[in-house]
């Protein structure tokens, strides 16, 4: 379903591409677009992580990273990866004072996490792997891709549109044109964002998360923190990409009027009700589990014998 919704929002992206360059060119100006929108869906669909990480200035941890709070955050990513059944993700810090953490890759097998190290040093180890378990839901649920890719190409739109400051219009107007432009495009760039980002996405991480994570309270503690904190620390990379701000766990921009062009997050306060919610319903008896057939062939018993199911497990 992931993989079919990719393609019509990469094909609604690019009719939107070449209309771009129609108004910036003429038939010409569309021709090329198209087969820069051809290229570019083609070199996002295999790059578009690397682009991102990169984007953020993100460092893969390696096995010899002494630093125990990352070495600790690593650790505790593999083992709720191979909980979850799914590929160990390649795992990178970001070094940014924001707290906050994302998930990228076109699929499973080639995917990415990464938190920063505000996040690392703000919240405790079990609220880190509250949000690491949310990310890696992301990876299992496939969320990844479109994510991704919506990213990229949309940031790719508003590029164009910036292009027309230099060269679209009459020459005597110049900056009408692309006054215009800009006015136009960046609204769509955006809608088409909020279309292809469902925010009930989100929930359904925050969901799966508690379950490969063991407990709802770790993540709704760490969001609520994540949010008294996140708008106080700016992140200027996410401001220069706010295209990319649906990939984090937390809206990352400052809230102008361009930033909520691109929020496609539900509000805090209710992902967090969402969690108490199932804290309650598991205090009624119902087991979390990896996924609903797990949890109707028994996983009670099995979660009994896991350290994760226990509270002091292996968080001390």
């Amino acid at each position: 379903m992931n993989t079919t919704k990719t393609f019509i929002l990469l094909a609604a992206l690019t009719g939107l591409f070449m209309a771009l360059g129609y108004v910036i060119g003429g038939p010409g100006g569309m021709a090329i677009a198209f087969v820069l929108a051809a290229a570019m869906n083609i070199f996002s669909y295999w790059n578009s992580d690397k682009l991102i990480l990169r984007a953020y200035h993100a460092i893969e941890v390696g096995p010899g990273d002494h630093d125990p709070t990352i070495a600790t955050y690593a650790q505790d990513v593999l083992t709720m990866a191979q909980k979850a059944n799914m590929p160990v993700p390649r795992i990178y810090v970001i070094h940014n004072d924001q707290p906050n953490a994302f998930a990228t890759g076109r699929n499973p097998q080639n995917a990415a996490v990464a938190a920063t190290t505000g996040l690392l040093s703000l919240l405790t180890r079990q609220e880190v792997a509250g949000v690491m378990a949310h990310e890696l839901a992301h990876v299992k649920s496939h969320d990844t891709l479109t994510m991704t890719v919506t990213a990229t190409i949309a940031g790719a739109i508003g590029m164009l549109a910036n292009f027309a400051m230099f060269f679209g219009g009459d020459r005597e107007r110049p900056n009408l044109v692309a006054m215009i432009l800009m006015m136009i495009v960046a609204p769509m760039a955006a809608g088409i964002v909020q279309m292809a980002i469902s925010r009930s996405r989100e929930y359904e991480a925050d969901r799966l998360g508690a379950q490969i994570a063991g407990d709802p309270k770790w993540l709704a503690s760490a969001l609520e923190k994540i949010e008294r904190y996140a708008r106080n620390v700016p992140n200027e990379d996410a401001e220069r990409n706010p295209a990319t701000a649906h990939l984090f766990i937390i809206n990352p921009l400052a809230g102008g009027l361009r930033d909520n062009l691109f929020s496609t997050h539900p509000a805090t306060q209710n992902r967090v009700a969402e969690l108490n919610a199932l804290v309650a319903s598991d205090a009624q008896g119902n087991a979390l589990g990896i996924d609903d057939q797990a949890r109707s062939a028994g996983v009670q018993q099995r979660q009994s014998k896991s350290p994760w199911a226990r509270k002091k497990g292996p968080w001390g």
